[in-house]
């Protein structure tokens, strides 16, 4: 996400002049004795269209922040279209809005019934293709370039994967022996390097996260309820028995808490 740094660090100047300037502040959902609002989104469960608009958020200033124009023949769509519409002559020069790369990757994860962690997925293995194939993502590039991301990632990362007739169906003008010829060049040029640790998946992650507050795509918050509350109270007392249980296994004495801490009482006697 290198590409995306220069944005996220003018975003987050650019929100600490503006709250500082700004003396009507936006609506912010605040919690209240009667309701709690938490964040929706964890490392482990992502919120799918949050995920989503980051992702391609960051694919987005990967096009527009590029320094060259570096294409392989594979990933250019003047050569193997994605639609029987002609490419237009100038498509090479316009770079693609936001929305629009939102709106590709949002079909194909609506249709295909993609996780929000295959998003992340997916930005890990187009970052990682750019670096080994040394290529650059341009308008003419980038929507195979994704889609070729999507079939690796949906394919290594659910457990019920999406076959390629099926994305055949979402994109009708494509065909499979198109879709084959695109994965197996993608596995290739990442020399079949499909492993992705959990540490890199979290700073994805977290690196997303950044990003989507120096844009102000702000995750959102939703109430917190007694299904989720009772959820939260379960995890934590399964933690709490582990680690007390670890303690106790390398001779760790654990100090008691006040909820476990029992004090005898002595009545007061009263003499007359």
């Amino acid at each position: 996400m290198e590409r995306s740094k220069a944005a996220i660090q003018g975003g987050l100047e650019r929100r600490r002049s503006q709250s500082h300037l700004s003396r009507d502040g936006t609506l912010k959902k605040s919690n209240s004795c009667s309701t709690i609002y938490v964040d929706d989104s964890t490392v482990s469960q992502p919120n799918l269209k949050s995920t989503i608009k980051c992702v391609t958020l960051a694919i987005y200033y990967h096009v527009k922040n590029r320094t060259s124009s570096r294409v392989i023949d594979i990933f250019d769509e003047r050569t193997h279209p994605l639609t029987r519409d002609p490419v237009p002559a100038d498509y090479e020069r316009h770079n693609p809005e936001h929305r629009h790369i939102y709106k590709f990757v949002r079909t194909l994860f609506s249709a295909a019934q993609l996780t929000a962690e295959c998003a992340i997925i997916t930005l890990v293995y187009l970052e990682r293709l750019l670096t080994y194939a040394e290529l650059d993502l341009t308008p003419v590039t980038w929507r195979r370039v994704v889609l070729g991301a999507i079939l690796l990632a949906s394919k290594v990362w659910d457990d019920q994967a999406v076959w390629n007739v099926d994305y055949c169906q979402i994109l009708r003008d494509i065909t499979v022996e198109d879709m084959n010829e695109l994965e197996r060049h993608f596995l290739e040029f990442l020399q079949f390097n499909i492993n992705i640790p959990s540490s890199v998946y979290a700073k994805y992650y977290f690196d997303l996260r950044t990003l989507a507050e120096a844009n102000e795509l702000n995750f959102p918050c939703e109430p917190l309820t007694k299904e989720k509350a009772t959820k939260l109270e379960a995890m934590s007392r399964m933690c709490e028995d582990k680690i007390t249980s670890d303690g106790l296994q390398i001779g760790l004495k654990r100090s008691n808490s006040m909820d476990n801490v029992n004090v005898s009482r002595r009545s007061i006697a009263i003499l007359s």
